[in-house]
């Protein structure tokens, strides 16, 4: 049975991006329901009817469903282990799975000053004293994995993995906002921006036309 990922609107939902290229980076089939957000309560019961939660991404495989990004990444790493979503090694393992939580339950002032909107023409913006910790703070977990890593690939732990995965929308974020970056990691968002699944996605979210409004307002 094919894996199904339920997920929101490409241009602003950047959970939905994190499993979504996790599973397509890593050539796992899955069919993609897609339900728009904040588009009126049909859709909202759409999403429940899927997982209590009321958010999105969630995947199904046949009666189990997984919602949360990390949850999925960490539940097709194991139903999938030829895939190698984490590290090979036991302590890169650990580290990956580190800077991923810390991705899952940080950075709120980056996110929230700087919302993925991929139709927002590229410019930067005055962010505050945190969001520019925020930002100080990814530089440095991305400096540290390619300088350990960088022999055995262009990405945070050589090949691709799930880490890469949850920084994905940071990507974005760096781009879109102008955000000044050193050119080590300025390389690593240029290996992101080539990667194909990171390339169909961001494709896919421009090509949209719905505007959600909350998200447009800075």
């Amino acid at each position: 049975m094919t894996l199904q990922l339920v997920i929101g609107n490409k241009n602003y939902s950047s959970w939905s991006m994190r499993p979504w290229v996790a599973l397509k980076a890593s050539g796992i089939a899955f069919e993609e329901i897609f339900i728009p957000l904040y588009t009126g309560a049909a859709d909202k019961q759409r999403i429940l009817n899927v997982t209590g939660s009321g958010k999105v991404p969630a995947l199904i495989d046949g009666d189990l469903t997984v919602w949360d990004s990390l949850a999925i990444i960490e539940y097709a790493a194991e139903r999938f282990p030829e895939a190698r979503l984490w590290p090979q090694d036991r302590a890169g393992r650990a580290h990956a799975r580190s800077i991923s939580a810390e991705m899952h339950s940080g950075f709120m002032a980056l996110r929230n000053e700087c919302g993925m909107n991929l139709h927002r023409p590229v410019r930067a913006k005055v962010l505050s004293e945190q969001a520019r910790a925020d930002i100080a703070r990814v530089q440095e977990i991305w400096t540290t994995c390619r300088e350990r890593h960088a022999a055995q690939g262009p990405f945070l732990f050589g090949a691709f993995s799930g880490a890469d995965a949850m920084y994905a929308p940071v990507v974005h974020r760096f781009r879109t906002y102008a955000i000044a970056v050193t050119p080590q990691v300025q390389a690593y968002m240029d290996t992101m921006t080539a990667l194909p699944a990171f390339e169909a996605w961001s494709a896919a979210g421009r090509a949209e036309t719905i505007v959600i409004e909350k998200f447009e307002v800075e």
